[in-house]
């Protein structure tokens, strides 16, 4: 009789070892790490990003002056290039709040539209920085819709390119789950 009651223990036991190996080896740690680059257009013609209330206090060169609010609908593509796929887009709004003018407030989702995350989104906040090209800076992880839900991590920006009517920047999310 012992050993009939020690069989589906035994049993039990094994199937929720495959099953927590399964998950282990489908995402170590509760650990993901992805790349993507923000295609903003600043000027010409269709601006993704545009101050919607500014405040002159006084002269000022920046987006990010103090009380500035800014929104935008940024293009997320999977490579640097202008032409590389369109993985989803970057939405959000900024608002200036250094009276140093040199960082803004900002509070978006990448919503991703194509590819295995197609219908899911991070949600993000952190300051941005008025900084030179080449800067790296860190927003928090919040949350996150569909494949992303309960995630939590950060994010590191790093501007690599810029001309006179748009900016580019590398996006590596670091993502945990509970």
């Amino acid at each position: 009789m012992a050993a009939s009651s020690v069989i589906p223990s035994l049993l039990l036991f094994l199937f929720l070892a495959a099953v927590a190996a399964a998950a282990a080896s489908s995402n170590p740690n509760g650990y993901m790490h992805l790349r993507f680059y923000n295609h903003e257009r600043i000027l010409g013609s269709g601006p993704s990003a545009t101050v919607v209330y500014a405040v002159q206090r006084r002269d000022s060169n920046s987006g990010a002056g103090f009380g500035n609010v800014i929104v935008y609908d940024n293009l997320l593509r999977s490579g640097v290039e202008t032409d590389s796929p369109i993985v989803g887009r970057n939405q959000g709004m900024g608002v200036g709040s250094s009276l140093a003018e040199n960082s803004g407030l900002t509070n978006f989702q990448l919503v991703f539209t194509a590819g295995k995350y197609n219908g899911s989104s991070l949600a993000l906040q952190g300051l941005f920085p008025v900084a030179p090209l080449g800067t790296v800076f860190e927003r928090a992880i919040t949350g996150g819709t569909g494949k992303f839900r309960l995630a939590r991590g950060y994010l590191l920006t790093t501007e690599v390119r810029a001309t006179n009517t748009t900016l580019t920047g590398q996006l590596d999310a670091y993502i945990t789950f509970r």
